[in-house]
């Protein structure tokens, strides 16, 4: 049998609060097998970055709109990459930060002049300001992030995980069109 280390044993100790309380403070609440409760492990091989993870803030966003058979039409940004709705942020204001934000990253902008296409309605358009400083885009008063696991234009892998996660309807509401 070996023995460890009384440093060792701290350190072990440490590890495994840290992950007890992670657990805890970001639990699964749905029973789902997502891997997390923002629909992906965002620590996982296979959560991949944001679909423009260093470009939401290099430039002004554009906002348009695309179609599919299963959900209908939904927003997306100037690069075709999907924009979903976070349920909890329906005051307007993100609460989607941390891991949350790593596995749902904001669409953030530079500029407050968000360009429009498609159906979308500019005057629904608007941005907050995030508790970083950085400015993010939204869409009738709703904070927009994309989903990491969306790795190519026009995905939707994100629709109605955990029962809080949307896409944007060009309307101005939650799109639960084939969830």
């Amino acid at each position: 049998m070996t023995r460890w280390k009384p440093q060792q044993r701290a350190c072990a100790a440490a590890a495994a609060a840290f992950a007890l309380l992670g657990t805890a403070a970001c639990g699964d609440d749905d029973g789902g097998s997502d891997g997390g409760p923002y629909g992906t492990d965002p620590t996982s091989e296979s959560a991949s970055p944001s679909p423009s993870e260093t470009a939401t803030a290099a430039a002004a966003a554009s906002l348009s709109t695309a179609t599919d058979d299963d959900h209908g039409e939904f927003l997306v940004d100037n690069d075709g990459f999907t924009l979903y709705l976070f349920t909890p942020d329906a005051e307007g204001t993100p609460t989607c930060y941390d891991a949350c934000a790593t596995a749902w990253p904001p669409l953030l902008t530079d500029t407050p002049d968000v360009a429009s296409g498609g159906t979308v309605d500019a005057s629904l358009i608007g941005t907050v300001e995030r508790t970083d400083g950085t400015t993010q885009v939204t869409y009738n008063g709703w904070p927009l992030y994309y989903y990491a696991d969306d790795d190519e234009p026009g995905e939707t892998d994100g629709q109605g995980l955990q029962s809080i996660w949307y896409l944007m309807a060009p309307g101005g509401d939650a799109n639960k069109a084939g969830d």
